[in-house]
């Protein structure tokens, strides 16, 4: 898939105006047959345009008539380790920007490689969440949307996050244990079983599973693309009309 860059849409906009005022030079020069005349015309319809373009704008932005502020949202991705969270979330994030609404991507990886040494404690995590909560709140503020995945296992810590942010959509990427072992490319299950890691949820760490999780979705009965799908439907649906 490709875009117009910013400065092939300007490229473009110069061509077709220079198209324009030829084409009213053309015009003007076959009824008058002065080519003078034709020039200055085309000149003075081009001034005027871009003038009155600008007034249209202008005009345009002090009504209010016709738009629709987008409350900003939060989907918060949870589920046991390789469920299947980020792959779809990843999904989901895509196809969301295609809305072209202001929306940012937040994952458990990528905020751990930014605030190393955090811990796999149940307060540790605690805390973590509230971290990410706080983040989410100054990009609510900013009218940015948010897609987040976290294996966020203790129902403490999602109930905190529904009660710091707006409009809070919990997604359960439910996997039966057996299938995210099957998934398990890093060997992270391996090593919690052999002991190698502590506090890993799943193996030597509970996970509580979300009792009123606004969207399920069980990865051994649906694909990624079709979970994708479900979740930006709902969003479309009640978020984004």
């Amino acid at each position: 898939m490709f875009r117009d860059t910013n400065i092939r849409s300007i490229i473009k906009a110069i061509t077709w105006r220079a198209i324009a005022l030829m084409t009213t030079m053309l015009i003007v020069y076959l009824f008058t047959r002065q080519i003078d005349i034709a020039v200055k015309a085309g000149v003075i319809e081009t001034g005027f345009k871009l003038f009155f373009y600008w007034l249209h704008e202008r005009l345009w932005f002090k009504i209010r008539w016709g738009r629709k502020k987008i409350e900003p949202f939060n989907l918060w991705f949870t589920g046991l380790p390789l469920s299947g969270k980020t792959t779809i979330a990843d999904l989901v994030y895509k196809e969301l920007e295609k809305l072209q609404i202001p929306i940012e991507r937040i994952d458990s990886n990528n905020i751990r490689e930014i605030i190393p040494n955090i811990g796999f404690s149940r307060d540790d995590r605690n805390r973590h969440m509230h971290r990410i909560g706080y983040l989410i709140q100054k990009l609510q503020k900013n009218s940015v949307s948010t897609v987040v995945s976290f294996v966020s296992p203790y129902k403490e810590s999602r109930k905190a996050i529904r009660e710091m942010v707006k409009q809070n959509i919990v997604v359960y990427i439910k996997a039966n244990i057996d299938t995210c072992k099957k998934r398990d490319y890093k060997g992270v299950y391996k090593k919690a079983i052999d002991g190698e890691i502590q506090n890993f949820t799943g193996i030597s760490d509970v996970y509580e599973e979300p009792k009123h999780a606004e969207i399920i979705i069980d990865t051994d009965k649906m694909t990624a693309n079709s979970a994708s799908k479900k979740i930006v439907k709902y969003i479309k649906k009640h978020y984004v009309k």
